[in-house]
């Protein structure tokens, strides 16, 4: 009985009917379809035909290879009338979401290879017109999944960037010269305030780079805050890069951008974690965060070198290009995956977070009126015999136990001058229970006694925050210090006395000698 090659069927379905089929695939060129996975996904949408014109292999190649392995090939005349009445050529962009992740997955596979990115580049042009970023964060997620070391994507992230630069639909948003277009479209259509409030439907979300260059306008919002300081790191970026080819020195820049660091920081503390734990989108945490350390160790260790050495030039104009690839995938791909994803509060408390980072590049967080005047919302999912802080939450029997664990004593004095606790464990300075609703005074011998309420009422007073004692106490060196404990108003709530034993301090620096 013979065995048929209908050109009309899946890939899929000729496989499961012929297995020896992948093989002949293979052969062919056919790499990608022939894998377990994508025969699962993309191999139920692929017709042979399709895959052929994609990959630049004619279909004459493709009907001889099976027939020498004694198929006979079906439905080739159907499939060329179809393409002569179509106005659409075979190299036409490709519209199908798993075809275009498969094959911009197949194009980074290509330069991991080694490839020359413009030949790569040429495919990529022949079957795109545009690519979202979303799309270039799968392929890379893809290429995880499958196996490929984190490392090896990392160490490619420049080169997809380079590969898909000026192609990125949020890219030619940014750059179109189309005010008035865009004008209409935001009096058209809900702002983001507004979609967020009603949920997130995702066909709200297709114009993300709009999205996140509204965020982006709003006075204080995270993202106008990364912005700014894109928008001064791009031009010290500049400065450097003209002092560079004049070959002038370049110390003093070199120093203002190791504030890259605190930039980064935020970046690796507020938004990657998020995405990767709330939305399970690990490409940026897994990819751009090691880059972003890549950056900042090099530029940190050419500050510190002041050799002026023909290589170091060129480690400085590689490093200052790298900055400025990451620039460009925040703005067009980090940015806008963030705001399609996090929703109000989210920014509310990344903006919140915000306020513990440093200025960078000179530009300061400006105030966003609207997150100030919100509460932070309460944390949820906590068991009733947990406390909920402003920090965390966490139960009595782990707040004593991490009491316990800090190796110094803890005694807390209220405002009223009573003692209200002492944590556990053995103790220099010994604390007996029954000393706990008694006044702190009566605690201090006389001669100790006047010394305490001096060191109180200065705190209670504002004069004083800390006052340190040094002292012997058996033959070991201690610290007691005693601090004013205040609330964000500043208000007076009481004195904590930590006591610390400080031989580890001795032997310590002893071993140095």
């Amino acid at each position: 009985m013979a065995k048929i090659i209908n050109l009309k069927k899946t890939v899929h379905d000729l496989v499961k009917e012929y297995p020896e089929v992948k093989d002949i695939m293979l052969e062919l060129g056919f790499t990608e379809i022939t894998k377990p996975a994508k025969l699962q996904t993309l191999g139920r949408v692929m017709t042979i035909p399709k895959g052929a014109g994609m990959m630049k292999i004619p279909m004459e190649t493709v009907i001889k290879a099976f027939a020498e392995k004694g198929f006979e090939v079906i439905g080739a005349d159907e499939v060329s009338a179809e393409k002569a009445e179509s106005d659409e050529p075979v190299t036409s962009p490709v519209a199908d979401e798993n075809i275009r992740i498969a094959l911009l997955k197949s194009y980074l596979v290509r330069l991991g290879r080694g490839e020359d990115l413009e030949t790569v580049r040429a495919a990529f042009v022949e079957n795109f017109s545009d690519v979202e970023a979303s799309e270039i964060m799968k392929a890379e997620q893809a290429l995880i999944k499958e196996g490929t070391p984190v490392s090896e994507v990392q160490r490619l992230c420049d080169v997809h960037s380079a590969l898909f630069h000026g192609a990125t639909r949020e890219e030619q948003i940014a750059n179109a010269e189309r005010a008035v277009e865009e004008s209409l479209k935001r009096e058209q259509q809900p702002s983001w305030q507004e979609v967020r409030a009603k949920g997130k439907p995702k066909e709200a979300y297709t114009d993300k780079q709009e999205r996140a260059d509204q965020l982006a306008k709003v006075k204080g919002h995270p993202l106008y805050t990364f912005t700014q300081e894109n928008n001064a790191l791009a031009k010290l970026i500049n400065v450097l890069k003209d002092k560079l080819d004049s070959g002038d020195v370049v110390s003093a820049e070199l120093t203002a951008l190791r504030d890259i660091s605190i930039h980064y920081a935020k970046k690796g503390d507020l938004l990657y974690p998020h995405l990767k734990v709330k939305y399970d989108i690990i490409g940026p945490s897994d990819v751009m965060w090691t880059v972003d350390d890549e950056i900042r160790d090099e530029i940190s260790s050419l500050a510190k070198d002041t050799e002026h050495t023909a290589d170091r030039t060129e480690r400085l104009k590689a490093v200052l290009k790298r900055a400025e690839e990451m620039i460009y995938k925040e703005q067009n791909i980090l940015f806008p995956i963030c705001a399609v994803n996090f929703t109000l509060e989210e920014w509310y408390g990344i903006y919140r977070d915000s306020k513990d980072y440093a200025d960078c590049f000179n530009v300061s967080n400006e105030i966003w009126e609207e997150a100030e005047n919100v509460a932070p919302a309460e944390k949820q999912n906590v068991d009733n015999d947990e406390i909920v802080m402003p920090g965390g939450h966490m139960t009595v029997e782990q707040i004593t136990a991490l009491f316990n664990t800090i190796p110094m004593e803890i005694t807390f004095v209220d405002a009223d001058n009573i003692n209200r606790f002492f944590n556990e464990g053995e103790k220099v300075f010994k604390r007996p229970g029954m000393a706990i609703d008694r006044e702190v005074f009566s605690c201090h011998p006389p001669k100790i006694e006047q010394m305490v309420r001096g060191i109180i009422d200065d705190f209670r007073n504002n004069r004083r925050d800390c006052v340190p004692v040094w002292m012997d106490k058996g033959g070991r060196t201690m610290l007691v210090r005693y601090m004013a404990v205040r609330d964000r108003d500043g208000k007076y709530l009481g004195t904590v006395e930590l006591v610390q034993d400080m031989e580890f301090v001795k032997e310590h620096f002893n071993s140095q000698e």
